[in-house]
């Protein structure tokens, strides 16, 4: 395999580019990539011509705007290239006005109360930055999504609008720092997937996989990841197999997916790709997680990618993993070399403590799901209030550069190894933390607190927009000051007085943390609920509407598509838990019940009755009350929960009351798998879903 030639072999890339269109259009196209300006009107018909014919020698047959509505998956429809030419034969067409703009039903996604049922029109349009594929015989051209009135119903318009939010203001900020070369920057972004995969024959006999994509029900198996022997170890034949056949189908698309291991739980895996400008890191995560259940699906295999499957081990989240760079190559996170890149790096630092201590809500809501809940707090997830890990010595470096002192970096410390054979290694200014939900890392931030499932848009969206902002205010100083060099310092000592609140480079796992950052006055929203308010919080409406991210309207509609599905997804889940319960459970363990009861009378009868059989018949008949009383107030709680129309009152309800109900149910069918003759247990067990891979 020539995997030079594999990759981007199915996407209209640079060689494909050249190959298809003229060198006027293929100019045109690179400088609306590259510098994101407008595409020339006169060279669409070029371009929509070349990739047509491009894409028919890929085999494809149709195409698609390929489109990210607010559902965490994308959309699309396809249609043909085959025109009547009148003549009863047909022509290949592919117009100017098809690439540019399509018009799917924007009544049938969610909007958030932005369109009525009877108001159907919306709009795709072409985003040029991000390049078309062909995959299983249909173009995909990745495109934005509005509405007929123009606000945004998708992922992608949002993000676009604060990358250009950013560039601005960040270009703005490097002129005053004495750059004048770079022409953009441009935030980069590598998002680790975590997923797990199970046997595609024992995930069908499970309704809640099926449905809701994680076990609502499932007793603790005799070993889970205890003894850490899971993670980065060997890869299972089947799990190998997979993903040799994922990285195939991801290269040929153009998605550099670089590192895949296993991680910390029995059947978790991970893949991480290498950096790319957001907007297409957001596309490619999304063709990720497709393709990732496709494949799995082809080899037996099921692919789990919600935020917490199984109880009692390591959740799966997804880390977003960002960046700052300019289009001339600098990364303005790098290790700095000369004083002027101190001083720069020093105020890009301080820009990123001030956005997020402002704006921590708004990254809380970024990775807000029912999901998440599930998954934050505990098994190297990280907690749910958001702090920075600097370590240390960058910590307090930032401090120093406040006060004028010199902040060059000392060369690194060595690592020695006591080995006469082993290389002596430079060692990191800091130790890695795991617990912290925004750490550095090195030349970039990780944000680890995303769950697997979503889309990191919002993530990028509300981080791109916070550091506009914050470069907007240090350009303004920067540009009233008399001295420029003094005001760089005072910028970032006023930036650790006011926001150094949120650096934390501790245990986030710890109660002492909890009361620490409540009494810092760090918002804490535990739950997804009281995370979605932050959307229409006012200081971050301003923010969104001064940026030109999102309106009012916007605002407030994406946090009523949050709550509606917040409420949807619990529903769904304990409809399903009580369909499965009621159908499978019960029945089971009344039936197994029946069969020991008919042993103890067999045994009477024969005059030798053993107490622990006795017993044993007696916690099942209790574990069967339980069960139903248990299953009956679900029922009741779920059928309270149809009649409530406020839709965060809704929430509230699904969150506090619906849910326990579910876990107390739970916690009565899950005893009664322990003492339930395995051969009489009706769904596949956890050790069933954990070990046979």
């Amino acid at each position: 395999m020539d995997l030079t030639k594999l990759f981007g072999s199915k996407v209209f890339g640079d060689a494909a580019m050249r190959e298809h269109l003229s060198r006027e259009a293929y100019q045109s196209l690179k400088r609306t990539q590259e510098e994101g300006l407008s595409l020339d009107p006169d060279i669409a018909k070029a371009v929509a011509e070349g990739m047509k014919d491009w894409a028919i020698s890929q085999g494809a047959t149709h195409y698609t705007h390929w489109f990210q509505p607010l559902t965490n998956i994308t959309a699309g429809k396809h249609d043909s290239f085959l025109e009547p030419d009148g003549k009863g034969g047909v022509l290949l067409e592919f117009s100017p006005k098809a690439l540019v703009k399509g018009e799917p039903d924007a009544s049938s996604f969610p909007s958030g109360g932005l369109r009525a049922t009877f108001e159907a029109r919306g709009y795709t349009a072409w985003d040029p930055t991000s390049p078309a594929f062909v995959r299983d015989g249909t173009l995909y051209i990745p495109t934005a999504f509005c509405s007929y009135t123009g606000e945004a119903l998708d992922q992608k318009t949002p993000l676009l609008r604060s990358m250009q939010a950013l560039n601005t203001e960040g270009v703005r900020l490097l002129r005053l720092l004495g750059n004048t070369t770079s022409r953009c920057v441009i935030p980069t972004v590598g998002a680790e997937q975590e997923y797990f995969l199970i046997d595609r024959a024992l995930y069908e006999k499970r309704l809640d996989l099926k449905i809701c994509g994680r076990t609502l029900l499932g007793a603790k198996p005799p070993k889970g990841q205890e003894l850490d022997d899971h993670y980065c170890g060997r890869i299972r034949l089947r799990v190998a197999d997979f993903m040799k056949a994922l990285d195939e189908e991801l290269w040929a698309l153009g998605v550099p997916c670089k590192t895949k291991h296993n991680e910390a739980a029995p059947t978790q895996h991970e893949m991480a790709p290498v950096y790319d400008q957001a907007n297409v890191a957001c596309d490619h995560n999304q063709l990720t997680m497709e393709m990732m259940r496709v494949t799995a699906k082809r080899k037996g295999l099921a692919c789990l990618l919600h935020e917490k499957p199984f109880a009692g081990i390591n959740g799966s989240g997804k880390h977003n993993n960002y960046a700052l760079s300019t289009d001339d190559g600098k990364n303005l996170l790098g290790t700095p070399h000369t004083p002027a890149e101190t001083r720069r790096f020093g105020l890009f630092l301080a820009a990123f403590v001030q956005a997020v201590d402002e704006y921590a809500d708004l990254l809380r809501v970024s990775a807000a799901s029912t999901g998440n809940d599930c998954r934050l707090g505990g098994y190297e997830a990280p907690p749910a209030i958001i702090s920075i890990f600097l370590g240390e010595k960058l910590t307090q470096s930032l401090y120093s550069a406040g006060k004028g002192e010199d902040t060059l970096e000392e060369p690194g410390q060595m690592l020695k190894t006591g080995v006469s054979a082993l290389p002596d290694l430079v060692k990191d200014d800091s130790d890695r933390n795991r617990t912290s939900p925004f750490a550095f890392t090195g030349n970039k931030f990780e944000f680890r607190m995303v769950g697997s499932s979503q889309s990191i848009a919002l993530t990028n969206v509300v981080l791109n927009t916070a550091l506009a902002d914050v470069f907007s205010e240090f350009s303004a100083r920067l540009e009233a000051a008399d001295d420029r060099e003094a005001e760089i310092q005072k910028i970032i000592a006023d930036v650790m007085r006011e926001h150094g609140r949120v650096i934390f480079n501790g245990n986030n796992y710890s109660e002492a943390w909890v009361q620490e950052a409540k009494r810092r006055g760090l918002p804490v929203l535990n739950s997804a609920v009281e995370a979605f308010d932050a959307l229409t919080a006012p200081k971050n409406i301003e923010l969104f509407e001064r940026q030109k991210v999102f309106t009012r309207v916007e605002c407030e509609s994406r946090r009523e598509i949050m709550l509606e599905n917040y409420v949807k997804v619990i529903n769904i889940e304990a409809a399903t838990m009580i369909e499965m319960v009621r159908r499978q459970i019960y029945p089971a363990v009344v039936r197994y019940a029946g069969d020991i009861a008919e042993t103890v009378n067999r045994m009477r009868t024969a005059g030798a009755v053993s107490s622990s059989v006795v017993g044993q018949l007696e916690a099942l008949t209790v574990l069967i009350d339980q069960i139903d009383s248990e299953l009956v107030a679900l029922r009741e709680a779920y059928a309270r929960s149809q009649s409530i129309e406020d839709v965060h009152a809704g929430a509230v309800f699904m969150r506090d009351t619906v849910r326990g109900c579910m876990d107390s149910l739970r916690t009565a069918c899950d005893a009664a798998e322990r003492i339930t003759d395995a051969a009489c247990w009706p769904i596949p067990t956890y050790t069933d879903l954990l070990t046979r891979v």
